[in-house]
């Protein structure tokens, strides 16, 4: 009987392709290391380009082709921003680790790069995490700020992009993104920034038109 069961544990987490981690609660560094050294064929969404894949618990507030608003369980907001352009011309990440931050680290795994850091600011953390050419930031308390770190690291790991598609849509001119928004190697972003994008996103028009055909979101 234990025979069966180890060999059906085994056919199942073969079959979901899903991997199992340790994570520990109170040491981000180390669930950074972990989920981002390992690669992930995963994804859910997908848009003219790129792919990603959001994990069980996130759903979508608001979104467009290179911007996102997503919610976790704990109702924390997240700003997820795809700079495809950034990803097209290689642009090298130059960050300077930040001393007055509560954490602040430079990122290599699979030959992609990215910084996070952390800021405290009212008691509760202000995150700004880059990598693979996205960046995705909150304001959490300090009880979620692992989780919502977590949550950031499986996002950002499963990020695909499709280079011919992005080649034809950036050669002729008809890639439609923000400039404005955010320069990604640069942690210049403050939480007056981040909210002010959460606020304006209050009165789009997305939060009552979501495109559900273009995500599938089965667990």
């Amino acid at each position: 009987m234990k025979r069966l069961i180890v060999l059906l544990s085994i056919v199942v987490v073969f079959m979901t392709g899903c991997s199992v981690y340790e994570l520990d609660q109170t040491n981000i560094s180390r669930n950074i290391k972990t989920l981002l050294s390992h690669n992930t064929k995963l994804h859910n969404v997908n848009y003219s380009g790129y792919r990603y894949y959001l994990p069980k618990g996130i759903r979508f507030v608001n979104k467009d082709e290179y911007n996102a608003i997503l919610s976790d369980s704990n109702k924390n907001i997240y700003y997820m921003y795809v700079d495809a352009i950034s990803y097209y011309h290689k642009v090298e990440n130059d960050y300077d680790i930040s001393s007055s931050s509560h954490y602040s680290k430079r990122l290599d795994y699979n030959h992609k790069t990215g910084y996070i850091q952390i800021d405290e600011s009212e008691g509760k953390y202000f995150i700004q995490f880059v990598f693979n050419y996205v960046k995705i930031e909150a304001f959490v308390s300090k009880r979620d700020l692992t989780d919502a770190v977590n949550n950031m690291c499986y996002i950002l790991r499963s990020v695909k992009y499709n280079d011919s598609v992005l080649e034809s849509l950036i050669g002729e001119n008809a890639l439609n993104y923000h400039e404005e928004d955010y320069s990604l190697f640069k942690a210049d972003s403050n939480k007056e920034s981040y909210m002010e994008v959460v606020k304006r996103s209050e009165n789009d028009e997305y939060n009552k038109y979501l495109e559900d055909e273009k995500i599938n979101l089965d667990y």
